[in-house]
């Protein structure tokens, strides 16, 4: 790297290879070499707007200390490959590869030189999933539905590698436990690869997962349900909120954050609590109820960090919405 500034090429200037060229160009701590792309006219236009040079992937290697290959699926081994065995390395969209072996020969050679290789899983980012990771306890359901409308766009590979792989990621996150079975059934309905697809996974703990995913539907949908012994979640991830319910009113779920600092709380008496952030950081949590509605709120801006409940092990409801900013298919 140069001086602490990471050297940063795309390979890719299609949909999400503008995209992150444009974030790449944006940030103080890397540097937009260029971006390579076989559509030579198409990498000069998102160059163009993101201030890099358009460059062979070879030259790229020579000038860059990090590779995004955002590329369609068939071409993510090679152009990853390349960039690893060149000592580079290498955030490549989802799904990794078109294949298992290739995505296992990937992450060998990746461990091998002693490089990063990263897959643009987002939806692990989102401050939605940053609070439901490790704050429900062992899930014993969950239900997730991701749907969208047709676009030409990513139908080199199948709904499952396409949009369903986003929550097999979260779920395999959530659910502590190896899958012991699987049920599935998918048809291709616009293009050669199955287009919708359902599935229902069996952990050895006992839990279990239906995922729902299409993009041959008329509304875009992203959510996820998920239930364990004393709460039930729910998080909308286009509208980016998240609600929460427990079996008790007034206290935190285990290792659930408590009411962000900056915010005030609201009940039949009136106002009680802190004042509002300033600036453009509000939130506001409303007391509405006993039993299972305690809690529901909304939050503006940057998500309030995790910490340690004070209420012991009681459970309450709540909602909070997570705007940050991170979209995906």
């Amino acid at each position: 790297m140069t001086n602490s500034v990471l050297r940063v090429g795309v390979a890719g200037a299609g949909h999400f290879g503008r995209y992150h060229a444009l974030k790449v160009a944006g940030s103080a701590r890397t540097r937009l070499t260029g971006i390579f792309d076989p559509d030579l006219e198409r990498a000069k236009t998102v160059g163009w707007e993101a201030g890099a040079k358009e460059v062979g992937f070879n030259e790229m290697l020579d000038l860059v200390d990090a590779v995004i290959v955002a590329a369609p699926a068939e071409a993510h081994y090679q152009l990853a490959v390349r960039a690893l065995r060149a000592g580079k390395h290498v955030l490549v969209e989802k799904p990794i590869a078109a294949t298992l072996q290739q995505a296992d020969e990937m992450a060998a050679l990746a461990s091998e030189r002693g490089l990063v290789l990263q897959v643009g899983h987002l939806e692990r980012f989102s401050a939605a999933y940053q609070v439901m990771a490790g704050r429900i306890g062992a899930p014993l359901y969950i239900e997730a539905t991701r749907i969208a409308p047709f676009k030409p766009r990513g139908t080199d590979v199948s709904v499952i590698l396409d949009l369903m792989i986003h929550d097999l990621d979260l779920i395999l996150g959530l659910i502590d436990s190896e899958i012991e079975n699987v049920d599935a059934v998918g048809a291709p309905v616009a293009s050669p690869h199955e287009d919708i697809a359902s599935a229902r996974l069996g952990f050895g703990n006992g839990a279990v997962a239906t995922i729902t995913a299409s993009r041959i539907s008329p509304r875009t949908e992203r959510r996820m349900r998920i239930f364990a012994q004393h709460a039930y979640m729910a998080a909308d991830f286009s509208a980016r909120t998240l609600t929460v319910i427990g079996r008790t009113s007034g206290a935190l779920l285990p290792g659930q954050q408590p009411v962000p600092r900056g915010c005030r709380v609201r009940d039949a008496g009136g106002v009680v609590g802190r004042p509002r952030f300033a600036g453009r950081r509000t939130c506001g949590v409303r007391r509405v109820g006993a039993g299972w509605g305690a809690r529901a709120g909304r939050c503006r801006g940057r998500p309030a960090r995790p910490g340690r409940g004070a209420g012991g092990g009681r459970q309450h409801a709540g909602g909070a919405r997570t705007d940050d900013g991170v979209g995906t298919d």
